[in-house]
């Protein structure tokens, strides 16, 4: 049954564990766990049910629960827009707490038979970032470094990478206190990429993962496909061009980028580290990584995960 708050804390969230929450979270929702598979595990443990056109996310911790709650009412919100994302489940309060871990239910996007392209991306950036945020909904200002510190205190790695960790983070922190950016603030979404996007059956982009949707500059949302094609090399000139095109902006242009760029890298590196003991195809993305930190001039031969 849920926690009444006087939840035990896990030491590490494993697929184990996110497996035990989903099925009590469920069985308190009166839905049928039975056959479910899991789809992702990374920030969150991701379900579909097979007795129900349901996702089930069950987050890492109780300390996720505001984030949580936000992501719940950024939905309604949305949902009251007419802007196409992801929908929760209307008729259940939510997030509801499982052992101490944040549990949501949301309407399954049944997916079509193409991928989202990056020019798609831009447009719904676009879209999202011309959106005014209704009074009443609070929305915190973008967490820049996020769990981050977090991360690097509890995961799995040796002293010396976290020593290192704890460094960078100092300096990327100095680095941004004289940033100046050129947006006014408005909703962003926290975690824009193409893998919270999906298009549906009937063709309609959605999007999806509101978990880091906060009021702030533009910015953090166009860091994450700028840095990817920049540092990464994960889209064409053209995917990219579509992707600048739609939205019409490239973030390359700004002398802020640097900056951002170095942050995302850091941040993409954090948050694979929290799974370093869950496969050792995880284990050696880390390592490649944290040694591409260590050295700026370094290729950046990672793979998305």
């Amino acid at each position: 049954m849920p926690s009444d708050g006087t939840h035990k804390e896990h030491a590490e969230f494993t697929s184990a564990v996110a497996d035990q929450a989903m099925a009590e979270a469920c069985r308190a929702a009166g839905l049928d766990s039975r056959g479910a598979e899991l789809i992702r595990f990374g920030e969150n443990a991701l379900y579909r049910l097979a007795a129900h056109p349901v996702i089930v996310r069950v987050a890492r911790s109780a300390e996720y629960l505001p984030s949580v709650r936000v992501e719940v009412a950024v939905s309604r919100w949305l949902e009251r827009e007419g802007f196409p994302a992801a929908r929760v489940l209307d008729d259940l309060e939510q997030p509801l707490l499982t052992d101490g871990l944040p549990v949501t239910f949301w309407h399954l996007v049944e997916e079509g038979d193409r991928k989202v392209d990056y020019g798609e991306l831009g447009g719904v950036l676009r879209d999202l970032h011309a959106l005014t945020v209704p009074e009443g909904l609070e929305l915190p200002p973008y967490t820049v470094f996020g769990r981050t510190d977090l991360r690097i205190e509890k995961a799995t790695v040796p002293e010396d990478d976290r020593a290192f960790l704890r460094e960078r983070a100092r300096e990327l922190r100095e680095r941004l206190v004289g940033l100046r950016f050129e947006s006014p603030k408005g909703p962003v979404h926290g975690d824009a990429h193409v893998q919270n996007l999906m298009v549906d059956r009937g063709g309609r982009v959605v999007l999806i993962d509101f978990e880091a949707f906060s009021f702030d500059h533009p910015e953090w949302d166009l860091m994450v496909t700028a840095t990817e094609h920049h540092s990464l090399g994960w889209q064409t000139h053209e995917q990219y061009a579509a992707f600048v095109d739609a939205y019409g902006r490239d973030l390359r242009e700004w002398d802020g980028f640097r900056t951002l760029r170095d942050i995302q890298e850091f941040k993409m590196t954090t948050w694979l580290m929290q799974n370093v003991g869950e496969s050792h195809d995880v284990a050696q993305e880390y390592a490649r990584r944290i040694a591409s930190l260590r050295d700026a001039d370094a290729p950046r031969h990672w793979q998305p995960g």
